[in-house]
């Protein structure tokens, strides 16, 4: 019963994820490929990591994710940022023209949060909201993210 809701819920926001990537895409100049709004995805999670820490979590080589890091800061929707730590080492932060994007991929998960709070009580809301917390914290640690 957990397993087929579980993949139930995921699979339908996977397929309206994919489904808005590929309506954004398009076969244009300066159009995000979609190799490309994956790795921005992959970019937001990490937080703002370096091109190396972006590679690795990848297994790509570095010139390969230096090359998509390149492409995405020309489209505009990527900035390097110098560390503070290391002024030789630079972050990866995401520009202004991805959260506009961002948004138009987000709007479903917000959809979804607003019909659960109306749809559920507070306790329920606070229990579910506790049981993602330990999922995401305790039970998906194989990532380190």
């Amino acid at each position: 019963m957990i397993e087929t809701n579980f993949r139930s819920v995921f699979d339908k926001f996977e397929l309206r994820f994919f489904r808005k990537i590929f309506e954004l895409v398009r076969e244009r100049d300066g159009s995000l490929s979609a190799m490309e709004a994956f790795s921005l995805e992959v970019i937001k999670i990490l937080g703002t990591p370096t091109v190396g820490q972006f590679a690795d979590f990848l297994k790509i080589s570095q010139s390969n994710a230096t090359y998509k890091v390149n492409s995405l800061i020309k489209k505009g929707y990527l900035e390097r940022q110098n560390s503070p730590v290391d002024r030789r080492e630079y972050h990866l932060v995401l520009s202004e023209k991805y959260y506009h994007y961002e948004d138009l991929l987000t709007s479903y998960q917000k959809t979804v949060i607003d019909r659960i709070n109306e749809r559920f009580s507070p306790e329920d809301l606070q229990k579910f909201d506790e049981m993602l917390g330990i999922i995401s914290g305790e039970l998906m640690v194989e990532d380190d993210l």
